[in-house]
């Protein structure tokens, strides 16, 4: 897959991990708290700083949709 056709993949899965905060009224410091809840350490700054980048790994995404009590993920939304 070309640079580009990632550097696409990294702003849809970035607007849907947004949007999917929003849906689920959860700030970054409340997902914080969530994760700590997990055992999992990230702060406000962290969280927002890889949000905003873009990059992150798949285990972040897929904890904090846990967190954040997200059941399922269609890839059609990406």
């Amino acid at each position: 897959m070309p640079a580009d056709d990632d550097g696409l993949w990294a702003e849809r899965v970035k607007r849907f991990f947004k949007a999917e905060l929003k849906r689920a009224d959860v700030t970054y410091d409340d997902l914080a708290d969530r994760l700590a809840g997990m055992g999992l350490s990230e702060t406000k700054a962290s969280i927002a700083n890889k949000i905003s980048r873009g990059t992150f790994s798949a285990a972040f995404l897929l904890a904090s949709l846990k967190a954040i009590g997200c059941r399922n993920v269609r890839i059609e939304d990406l």
